[in-house]
């Protein structure tokens, strides 16, 4: 009924799989890229000892308690009261209670009161709390007014072109 004879041939037999297999094999297996995961819901984490020299990318969440000399693009960061970023950061959500030297780019943005900002905002929903400091420049990305060329939009009838803003504690002098 059963005989050596089939038992050699049998792919779950040593001899047969070592006589099959090639080396060009392997090499081909290697090129094979594996499919994106899925994000767990776990950020990744950063902690308060580590410092990293480098760019940053997660499809999920990332929360930094250290330091980082980098860009940072992610789809949820949150930067701990002591965490320092050098950097540029993109996010389509972004909550900062550390210290920022670069632009940021977010969807939704939120500076804590002990946030320290050094550099531009470019946001589509923006809190900051009492306590936080911002050093740059503050504009809000509108999607339907961008341009697809990448051009600012000129400004219409209902919204004149902007001129020289006289500061809140300070009162115009009569014409």
């Amino acid at each position: 009924m059963f005989s050596k004879a089939k038992q050699s041939s049998s792919p779950s037999s040593p001899t047969a799989s070592l006589s099959t297999t090639s080396f060009a094999e392997p090499a081909k297996q290697a090129a094979v890229v594996p499919p994106p995961r899925k994000s767990s819901g776990v950020p990744s984490i950063i902690s308060a000892d580590l410092r990293i020299e480098g760019n940053l990318f997660s499809e999920g969440d990332l929360q930094i308690d250290g330091v980082v000399h980098g860009d940072i693009t992610t789809r949820s960061l949150t930067l701990g009261e002591g965490a320092e970023v050098r950097g540029t950061i993109t996010a389509d959500s972004a909550r900062i209670c550390g210290v920022v030297n670069g632009k940021v780019e977010a969807k939704s943005l939120v500076l804590a009161k002990t946030a320290q900002m050094t550099g531009d905002v470019i946001h589509e929903t923006l809190a900051v709390e009492a306590g936080a400091t911002i050093d740059g420049h503050l504009r809000r990305f509108d999607k339907s007014a961008a341009k697809p060329n990448g051009a600012a939009p000129k400004a219409t009838a209902a919204e004149p072109e902007k001129k020289e803003a006289t500061p809140a504690h300070a009162t115009p002098l009569p014409a």
